[in-house]
Protein backbone atom coordinates (compact mmCIF):
# COMPACT_ATOMS: atom_id res chain seq x y z
CA UNK A 1 0.00 0.00 0.00
CA UNK A 2 1.14 3.94 -0.72
CA UNK A 3 2.08 5.54 2.14
CA UNK A 4 1.22 8.66 0.95
CA UNK A 5 -2.92 6.74 1.84
CA UNK A 6 -4.50 8.20 4.55
CA UNK A 7 -5.84 5.20 5.73
CA UNK A 8 -2.50 3.71 5.75
CA UNK A 9 -0.99 6.70 7.71
CA UNK A 10 -3.75 6.60 10.57
CA UNK A 11 -3.72 2.58 10.65
CA UNK A 12 -0.06 2.66 11.31
CA UNK A 13 -0.52 4.19 14.80
CA UNK A 14 -4.25 4.05 15.59
CA UNK A 15 -4.38 0.14 14.75
CA UNK A 16 -1.94 -0.42 17.59
CA UNK A 17 -3.31 -2.25 20.38
CA UNK A 18 -4.60 -0.06 23.09
CA UNK A 19 -4.73 3.20 21.04
CA UNK A 20 -8.49 3.25 20.81
CA UNK A 21 -9.01 2.60 24.09
CA UNK A 22 -6.49 5.07 25.47
CA UNK A 23 -8.10 7.63 23.25
CA UNK A 24 -11.79 6.61 24.20
CA UNK A 25 -10.44 6.51 28.14
CA UNK A 26 -9.48 10.05 28.20
CA UNK A 27 -12.90 11.06 26.16
CA UNK A 28 -15.02 9.36 29.55
CA UNK A 29 -15.77 11.13 32.28
CA UNK A 30 -16.41 14.84 33.32
CA UNK A 31 -12.38 15.72 33.87
CA UNK A 32 -10.66 17.11 30.71
CA UNK A 33 -7.61 15.73 32.25
CA UNK A 34 -6.69 11.99 33.87
CA UNK A 35 -3.63 10.79 35.43
CA UNK A 36 -1.53 8.53 34.16
CA UNK A 37 -2.30 6.20 37.37
CA UNK A 38 -5.95 6.71 36.18
CA UNK A 39 -5.47 5.20 32.91
CA UNK A 40 -3.63 2.58 34.43
CA UNK A 41 -6.34 1.79 36.27
CA UNK A 42 -8.95 1.80 33.76
CA UNK A 43 -7.55 -0.38 30.88
CA UNK A 44 -6.90 -3.75 32.77
CA UNK A 45 -4.36 -5.85 31.14
CA UNK A 46 -2.23 -2.44 29.64
CA UNK A 47 1.84 -3.09 30.89
CA UNK A 48 3.20 0.48 32.02
CA UNK A 49 5.35 0.28 29.38
CA UNK A 50 2.80 0.24 26.39
CA UNK A 51 0.96 2.40 28.09
CA UNK A 52 3.85 4.98 27.89
CA UNK A 53 5.06 4.38 24.51
CA UNK A 54 0.94 4.55 23.02
CA UNK A 55 0.70 7.99 24.81
CA UNK A 56 4.18 9.12 23.62
CA UNK A 57 2.91 8.73 20.08
CA UNK A 58 -0.35 9.85 20.43
CA UNK A 59 1.73 13.26 22.04
CA UNK A 60 3.79 13.16 19.10
CA UNK A 61 0.90 13.38 16.80
CA UNK A 62 -0.77 16.18 18.46
CA UNK A 63 -3.66 13.50 19.51
CA UNK A 64 -3.27 14.18 23.57
CA UNK A 65 -1.61 17.10 25.82
CA UNK A 66 0.32 16.68 28.53
CA UNK A 67 1.90 18.69 31.70
CA UNK A 68 3.59 17.31 35.02
CA UNK A 69 3.41 18.73 38.23
CA UNK A 70 6.65 18.52 40.18
CA UNK A 71 5.08 20.09 43.26
CA UNK A 72 4.00 16.78 44.75
CA UNK A 73 5.29 13.69 45.31
CA UNK A 74 4.59 11.65 43.45
CA UNK A 75 5.34 13.59 40.44
CA UNK A 76 1.38 14.03 38.64
CA UNK A 77 1.75 13.69 34.74
CA UNK A 78 -1.68 14.20 33.41
CA UNK A 79 -3.26 13.65 30.03
CA UNK A 80 -5.91 15.48 27.94
CA UNK A 81 -7.37 14.74 24.50
CA UNK A 82 -6.28 18.22 22.03
CA UNK A 83 -8.88 19.13 19.30
CA UNK A 84 -7.35 16.67 17.20
CA UNK A 85 -7.86 13.86 19.60
CA UNK A 86 -11.20 15.08 20.18
CA UNK A 87 -12.18 14.94 16.54
CA UNK A 88 -10.99 11.69 15.86
CA UNK A 89 -13.59 10.61 19.00
CA UNK A 90 -16.06 11.05 16.20
CA UNK A 91 -14.59 7.92 14.75
CA UNK A 92 -14.72 5.88 17.85
CA UNK A 93 -18.36 6.57 18.28
CA UNK A 94 -18.84 5.39 14.72
CA UNK A 95 -17.15 1.90 15.11
CA UNK A 96 -19.21 2.00 18.23
CA UNK A 97 -22.30 2.05 15.75
CA UNK A 98 -21.10 -0.31 13.57
CA UNK A 99 -20.71 -2.52 15.99
CA UNK A 100 -23.70 -2.28 17.14
CA UNK A 101 -25.88 -2.14 13.85
CA UNK A 102 -23.61 -5.54 12.74
CA UNK A 103 -24.52 -7.91 15.76
CA UNK A 104 -22.46 -7.07 18.69
CA UNK A 105 -25.57 -6.38 20.79
CA UNK A 106 -24.74 -4.28 24.00
CA UNK A 107 -28.06 -2.55 25.85
CA UNK A 108 -26.13 -0.74 27.65
CA UNK A 109 -23.76 1.14 24.89
CA UNK A 110 -27.06 1.71 22.77
CA UNK A 111 -28.63 3.74 25.25
CA UNK A 112 -25.44 5.47 26.80
CA UNK A 113 -22.96 8.46 25.34
CA UNK A 114 -19.40 7.05 25.37
CA UNK A 115 -18.26 10.09 27.52
CA UNK A 116 -20.86 9.28 30.17
CA UNK A 117 -19.92 5.15 30.05
CA UNK A 118 -18.27 4.22 33.30
CA UNK A 119 -17.48 0.49 31.66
Amino acid sequence: MNKKCPVFNVTSFIGKKWTLLILLELYKGKLKWKRYSQLKDKLPGITPKILSMRLKELRSRNMLKHKVSAKTFPIKSQYSLTPRGEDFVKVIKGVKRWGLKWGLKNEHCENMNCSECEL
